[in-house]
């Protein structure tokens, strides 16, 4: 079938025609705008990101839920993956699935990072879930999965627990074999304090990851995965295809996080563009085994913040310093092609986080100047859209409280998303942190 692209004469023409009005407010309503959204999608669709134009927005974290639950609903979405840890999210996949007797008290630490656990949205989305699943009538369970780097901005894990997860599971159908590798490798690994270390992050000088033992471990680890590559029909055998492909993940995070930890060892000008392309490709790496894992099941959510999910590049103001790299959107993009369709979000105003109203003219300004509350609108990858106004449009002032507000929306919006999500305001999330007590080191 031909497709036409229909010719705007301006960017206001283009909003007037092409915004799909919503309400939070209204569950109908938003179904509705979602449903619009939805079927102009291409049946290919296997990952759709969500992005959040800031960590702290409460509207866009209810946004996300709602969202969730209509492609669950309505569409037969099978998992959601959150921009926190990998490892840590198995915790939470276990109580969504009714797996575990503990609270959601005890398990939102270890089974989040980055403090989202304490988040209200996160456990309405959570104990929804798991309502969900333990419904008879529904056969098909929901997945939860973190998809982040185990690494923050003020420290990163030590490998000890992903290789761990891959030892288990070779311990469980070659207890010999598995011990060989257990032993060389937990005498490398040393003390998790060592690894841990927040001042590694910031000093090179204080990051082991470029010792002897670090050396010494990386090439442990690449044996560890090519042992559990080259066995494969072997293990798939005793054991089942969904836990080899989990070892299998989880040895390939220890090497990612490996050279995450070589990479912090070195004093290259561009060393923090680095890692955080590091952390990205790992988000990548990880959103692919998300997707193979519910490719028989479901379509996956992904949610994290809009520098994660884009295409193109991401630009962070470090100091002095402009680091760029290349996102997991990228990445993704390049392996799934339209298989991945990203929905970015930007807000009018948010006194809360800091965000005045937008300088008339920029575009969401624009945007928020059409009924709302709330809009979807298609970006067409900017065809048919007035090249000129868009390369002109102003680009609205950032956050005075808020450090995780970094990318107003601009021209490579219409590149870097599908669809934008356009909220009139937004407060702060209920149960987060003070602004003054992390908008010293927020992260993206």
């Amino acid at each position: 079938m031909t497709h036409t692209t229909a010719i705007y004469a301006t960017l206001n023409d283009w909003i007037a025609h092409k915004a799909i009005p919503f309400s939070l407010a209204s569950r109908p309503n938003f179904n509705a705008a979602i449903d619009k959204m939805i079927s102009s999608l291409e049946d290919s669709v296997k990952l759709l990101g969500f992005g959040e134009a800031l960590h702290g927005g409460e509207e866009l974290l209810v946004l996300r839920n709602q969202l969730f639950q209509r492609l669950v609903e309505a569409y037969g979405y099978s998992a959601i993956a959150i921009e926190s840890s990998f490892p840590r999210g198995f915790t939470i996949n276990d109580y969504v699935l009714g797996r575990s007797t503990a609270s959601y008290e005890e398990v939102q630490e270890i089974g989040l990072s980055h403090g989202f656990g304490k988040l209200d949205a996160n456990r309405e989305l959570i104990e929804w879930m798991k309502h969900y699943n333990a419904d008879p009538t529904h056969q098909r369970k929901l997945q939860f999965y973190g998809f982040d780097s185990p690494t923050e901005m003020t420290g990163t894990d030590s490998p000890r627990q992903t290789l761990h997860v891959a030892l288990n599971y070779l311990s469980s159908v070659d207890e010999a074999l598995a011990q060989e590798y257990r032993n060389r490798i937990d005498r490398l690994l040393g003390e998790d304090a060592n690894w841990e270390n927040p001042a590694a992050v910031f000093d090179a000088s204080q990051s082991i990851g470029q010792s002897a033992e670090a050396k010494a471990l990386r090439i442990e680890t690449e044996d560890l995965i090519a042992e559990l590559r080259m066995r494969r029909p072997e293990l798939v055998e005793k054991s089942d295809q969904m836990s080899y492909m989990e070892a299998l993940q989880f040895a390939v995070e220890a090497r990612q996080v490996l050279h995450y930890h070589a990479e912090s060892a070195k004093t290259s000008a561009n060393r923090q563009a680095r890692m955080l392309g590091i952390r990205d490709t790992m988000m990548a790496e990880n959103l692919e085994y998300i997707v193979s894992r519910e490719q028989n099941r479901g379509n996956v959510l992904v949610f994290a913040h809009n520098s994660h999910v884009k295409r193109g590049k991401t630009l962070w103001q470090w100091g002095d310093e402009t680091l760029i790299w290349s996102p997991a959107g990228a990445h993704l993009h390049e392996m799934f092609g339209r298989s991945y369709v990203i929905i970015g979000s930007a807000i009018g105003e948010s006194p809360t986080n800091g965000i005045g109203q937008p300088e008339a003219g920029a575009l969401e300004a624009l945007l928020t100047s059409t009924p709302g509350p709330g809009r979807f609108i298609p970006t067409a990858q900017g065809q048919g859209l007035p090249a000129e106004e868009i390369a002109a449009l102003p680009i609205r002032s950032g956050s005075k409280k808020n450090g995780s507000y970094v990318e107003p929306l601009n021209a490579q919006s219409f590149t870097n998303f599908d669809w934008l999500a356009v909220l009139d305001t937004t407060t702060y999330n209920r149960g987060g942190p003070s602004l003054e007590d992390w908008s010293t080191h927020t992260e993206q």
